[in-house]
C-alpha cells in the first residue's frame, strides 16, 4: 500500500459524536443489518443446494461449521477489538493511536490466516475422524474443510477491511463489500456444485470454492475502499508492525471475544457428538437450524455492530446520555427481531425444513426442535445488545463470563443430561434452559458495568 501523507489533526467533528442516535443508529446499523442479512441469504442457498447432492453432504457441511465459526471468531474478535480501541482513539481525537490500531491489525490478520491454512493441510481428516466413521461424510467433510481453510484469506482481510470501515462510520460500504460477496457465493453455488454452463461438477467442493471466492472478492473491495474512502485512517508499510501496547489494547478486548465466539464452536462440537449418538439425521437437523437462526442472529449483530462504535466513541468522549439512547434503542430493536424468528419457527417449521429436502425422518425431528429452541429468542436479543456495552466499554471479559455460563456450564451439560434421561425430543429444552441463565448473568455484568464506568459519567 501507498503512504499517504500522515497528519496529526483530524475532522473536526465525527457523526458519532453529534447526529440524533436514531438516525445514526439506522445509518450505521441498517447497512450491516442489509449485509447480514445478504450473508445468511446465501448461508441458507448454500446448504440448500448442498442438500440436494445428498443427506450425507448436508451433514458433512453441519459438521464443519465449528471450524468456520472458529475462523469467524478469531477474525471477528479481533476486529471487535480494533473496533473498540479505534473508535475510542477517534473519540478522544488521538489519531497517531488510530493508526497504528489500523496499521497493526492488518499483521495481526495475516498471522491468523496463517494459522487456519496449516489446519486445513494437516488438520481436516483428523476432525471429522473424530466425528463419524461413515466413510462417505468422511470424504465430503475432508474436501469441504480443506478448501475453506486453505484459501481462508480472503474471509480474514475482508472482515479485517469491514471493520476499519465500520470503526470510522463508513459502514454503507461494508454492505456492498458483504453483499458482492454473498451474492457471488449464491450465483457459483449451483454452478460449481452440478457443473452447470462448462464448469466442472465438484459437488461439496463446489460450495467450498463458492464461499472462498466470495470472500475474496470481498476482501478486494474492502481493501479498495479503505484506500480510496477512509480519510480518517492513514495507511503506512512503515507502520505495519507489531506494536505492543497496541496489539495488548486490541486483545483485551478481542482475546475474550475471541473466546466467546469459539465457545460456539466447542458447543456445536459437542451437541453434534450428542445428536449423533441418535442419528446423523439428527444433527443434520442442527446444522439446518444453524442456517436458518442466522436470519434473525445476524441482522442482530449487524445492528450490535454499529452500535459498538458509537458506544465506544461517546465513552471516549464521555457523553453519558449518547451511550444509553444507543443501548435502549439497541434493545428494542434487537427484541423485535427476535420475536420475528420465533413467529416463523413456530408457524412454518414444515416450510422451512422442506427448503432442504428434508425427509420425513427429518421433518419429524426438525419441527420439534425448531420450535423448542426458538423459545430462547425471547431474551437472546437482549443479551446480544449488552454484550457490545461490555466490548465498546473495555470489558470484553464480561461477554466471556456470560458466554461460558451460557453455552459451557448450562447448555451441554443440560444436553447430555436431557439427552440420556428423556430422549431426543427433550435435547432442545436446553437452548431456552440456557437463555435464562444467560440473561440473568448479563444483567448482573451490567449493573456492575453501570456502576463502575457509566455512573461517574454523571449526568447529561
Amino acid at each position: 500500500m501507498e503512504q499517504k501523507n500522515v497528519t496529526t489533526t483530524g475532522p473536526k467533528e465525527n457523526k458519532m459524536g453529534t447526529m440524533p442516535i436514531p438516525q445514526l443508529v439506522v445509518s450505521m446499523s441498517l447497512p450491516m443489518i442489509i449485509s447480514m442479512l445478504v450473508q445468511a441469504l446465501y448461508n441458507v442457498v448454500d446448504s440448500i443446494f448442498v442438500s440436494h447432492i445428498n443427506e450425507n453432504a448436508l451433514t458433512a457441511v453441519s459438521l464443519a461449521f465449528p471450524v468456520q465459526n472458529l475462523m469467524i471468531a478469531v477474525a471477528s474478535g479481533t476486529g471487535v477489538g480494533l473496533n473498540a480501541l479505534l473508535s475510542r482513539s477517534l473519540g478522544e481525537k488521538n489519531f497517531k493511536q488510530a493508526n497504528k490500531a489500523a496499521n497493526t491489525s492488518i499483521l495481526l490478520t495475516l498471522c491468523s490466516y496463517l494459522v487456519f491454512a496449516l489446519i486445513g493441510i494437516f488438520g481436516s481428516r483428523t476432525f471429522f475422524a473424530a466425528q463419524t466413521s461413515d466413510t462417505q461424510i468422511l470424504s465430503y467433510g475432508y474436501q469441504y474443510m480443506s478448501i475453506i481453510c486453505i484459501f481462508s484469506f480472503g474471509l480474514f482481510f475482508q472482515i479485517n477491511m469491514e471493520r476499519l470501515l465500520q470503526s470510522t462510520g463508513l459502514t454503507f460500504f461494508t454492505m456492498i463489500t458483504q453483499g458482492t460477496g454473498a451474492i457471488i457465493n449464491i450465483i457459483f453455488d449451483p454452478i460449481l456444485i452440478f457443473g452447470y454452463f462448462g464448469f466442472p461438477k465438484m459437488g461439496v467442493a463446489g460450495a467450498a470454492a463458492a464461499t472462498v471466492f466470495g470472500q475474496i472478492v470481498g476482501m478486494f473491495l474492502g481493501i479498495l475502499f479503505n484506500l480510496r474512502k477512509n480519510k480518517e485512517i492513514q495507511f503506512s508499510l512503515k507502520q505495519m508492525r507489531f506494536h505492543g501496547p497496541t496489539v495488548k489494547s486490541i486483545y483485551a478486548v478481542g482475546v475474550p471475544s475471541i473466546l466467546m465466539m469459539s465457545i460456539g464452536s466447542v458447543m456445536t462440537f459437542g451437541m453434534n457428538k450428542i445428536l449423533l449418538m441418535f442419528s446423523s439425521t439428527a444433527a443434520a437437523v442442527f446444522g439446518v437450524y444453524f442456517k436458518l437462526q442466522s436470519f434473525f442472529f445476524m441482522p442482530v449483530f449487524g445492528m450490535n455492530n454499529g452500535i459498538v462504535p458509537i458506544i465506544a466513541f461517546n465513552y471516549g468522549a464521555r457523553n453519558k446520555k449518547r451511550i444509553l439512547d444507543a443501548f435502549r434503542l439497541g434493545c428494542i430493536i434487537a427484541f423485535c427481531m427476535m420475536m420475528l424468528g420465533l413467529a416463523a419457527f413456530n408457524l412454518i417449521p414444515e416450510v422451512l425444513l422442506g427448503l432442504f429436502n428434508a425427509s420425513e425422518d427429518m421433518m419429524s425431528i426438525g419441527c420439534n426442535a425448531l420450535r423448542i429452541i426458538s423459545l430462547s429468542y425471547i431474551f437472546a436479543g437482549f443479551c446480544i445488545v449488552i454484550s457490545s456495552v461490555f466490548q465498546a466499554l473495555g470489558n470484553g471479559v464480561y461477554s466471556l463470563i456470560v458466554s461460558v455460563c451460557r453455552q459451557l456450564l448450562v447448555l451441554l451439560p443440560a444436553a447430555w443430561i436431557l439427552a440420556n434421561a428423556f430422549g431426543l425430543d427433550a435435547v432442545w429444552y436446553s437452548f431456552p434452559i440456557a437463555e435464562v441463565a444467560s440473561i440473568t448473568v448479563s444483567l448482573l455484568l451490567l449493573k456492575r458495568i453501570y456502576d463502575q464506568k457509566l455512573k461517574p459519567l454523571g449526568a447529561q
